[in-house]
């Protein structure tokens, strides 16, 4: 056994000095890419921003700024060239990249709100585009500038290993995001680049207000999970921070559940405790 006294340091944190990392998904102070990336730059990382449009730059901008970001930029994951800009301007400051957090996700209301059964093929096609494509086209992007190993992170929902019910379209949306994770590990890992995902429980966040019946999601998962609570956004963010350092480098392909334990539980969520219509 080590002598701790000699090896270790008892104050020991998680510490990114000299690390570059993108973040990608931050749309408010209230979005599950925000405490992750205030972790990340607590920790020492510096850190690239984006926001998705002139729209949304006004509620970006000024968490940048605390989080002295020299890179903002705008990145529409659906207008491919917006993500080349990106990278091309980390390589020109940076000239290497160490860690991403991937959090966008995007399907047109009336395919979220309506039936599987019933999504329309250019609904589907964005979803899939916007929440799995682009964590395939960020790895790409990303590989050159990770010559010395790096890891990819992107967020979740129980609703793509099980029936969430309102979750639709988006059940099937992170199945495939799932599975990516798991494929691009496999292709990635001989380069040391790790990829991961974070199953977040629900968060009221603006993405997830857009949910029918959240009101009823929330009060099932906290009856049901093992804690018997919901989770805090902070929770998703220091799991994000783990996977960005150094205590996770032999975890790749990894789908880590951090929603109160709620994942363990069967049946998780009936029609009877989500019926009841979100108030306004």
């Amino acid at each position: 056994m080590p002598d701790f006294d000699d090896c270790c340091d008892p104050a020991e944190l998680l510490d990114l000095s000299g690390r570059k990392g993108l973040v990608v998904g931050i749309a408010n102070d209230r979005s599950l890419a925000w405490p992750a990336a205030l972790h990340f730059r607590q920790a020492g990382a510096e850190l690239a921003i984006t926001y998705v449009d002139e729209r949304t730059k006004p509620f970006v901008a000024p968490l940048a700024a605390r989080l002295e970001a020299p890179i903002l930029l705008p990145c529409n994951v659906n207008t491919p060239h917006e993500l080349d800009v990106v990278f091309d301007a980390i390589a020109d400051r940076w000239g290497k990249l160490d860690f991403i957090l991937h959090a966008v996700g995007s399907v047109p209301p009336a395919d979220l709100h309506g039936r599987l059964t019933d999504c329309s093929a250019e609904g589907f096609a964005q979803a899939m585009n916007v929440s799995v494509h682009s964590l395939i086209r960020m790895a790409h992007l990303a590989e050159p500038l990770m010559s010395g190993g790096g890891s990819l992170i992107t967020l979740s929902y129980l609703g793509g290993e099980r029936v969430v019910e309102s979750y639709n379209v988006m059940g099937p949306v992170k199945a495939a995001l799932e599975a990516t994770v798991r494929y691009l590990a496999h292709e990635l890992g001989p380069t040391n680049i790790r990829v991961n995902a974070v199953s977040a429980g629900p968060v009221l966040t603006r993405a997830a207000s857009g949910l029918t019946c959240f009101t009823g999601l929330l009060d099932a998962t906290a009856r049901a999970a093992p804690l018997r609570r919901n989770i805090e956004a902070d929770e998703v963010g220091r799991a994000a921070l783990l996977f960005a350092s150094d205590y996770t480098s032999a975890i790749t392909g990894e789908v880590l559940h951090v929603d109160a334990g709620v994942h363990v539980e069967s049946p998780v969520f009936s029609a009877e405790t989500n019926a009841k219509p979100e108030e306004s």
